[in-house]
């Protein structure tokens, strides 16, 4: 998978400005307390939903967020979503602010290296990273057991972030 193309980077920015409502349901003051209601759990992922003001319909994530056991200000928050149009599928990391923009956010699953991906805006409460997920990346994640984020706070010395991807399947299976 290529996480970094022109065509998905100017998609992004289309979707970042669209799916605002999630961005506020997961970007609280604190962005490891997620909002919206519980819907489900599935292993240690949520199915959060919430109906962003305006909107005729509720939105729906499925969210894990982590903490580093050795850095307390280096945590995540992963969600995952289907477009309204139901055409797409996202993936959006919430990184803290201090990560180092230019050296992105890699991801591997299991022992696999998938690539990286850049940051598309910073909020003050983190700097947010998105993905259009093919095919190939969601079935990576349904079969995984594990998936590490790395990012940067030095140059030279990444921290990786693991999540566990137990129950990711049967929570993205519930995606509205």
């Amino acid at each position: 998978m290529n996480f970094r193309s022109a065509k998905k980077s100017a998609i992004l920015r289309q979707l970042v400005a669209a799916f605002s409502g999630v961005l506020a349901m997961v970007l609280p003051s604190d962005p490891i307390h997620a909002q919206g209601v519980v819907k489900g759990k599935f292993g240690d992922w949520e199915l959060r939903c919430e109906q962003p003001a305006g909107a005729t319909r509720e939105q729906c994530a499925l969210i894990q967020s982590v903490v580093a056991e050795d850095k307390a200000n280096a945590n995540l928050v992963v969600i995952i979503l289907k477009t309204s149009d139901g055409k797409s599928r996202l993936m959006r990391v919430i990184a803290p602010l201090g990560v180092l923009l230019p050296n992105g956010l890699g991801l591997k699953i299991d022992d696999a290296d998938i690539g990286r991906a850049g940051f598309v805006k910073c909020l003050p409460s983190g700097c947010v990273a998105e993905v259009t997920m093919d095919d190939k990346l969601i079935d990576q994640l349904k079969t995984g057991r594990t998936a590490t984020y790395i990012i940067h706070q030095v140059p030279d010395e990444g921290i990786g972030l693991p999540l566990t991807l137990g129950g990711f399947k049967d929570g993205f299976a519930k995606l509205p």
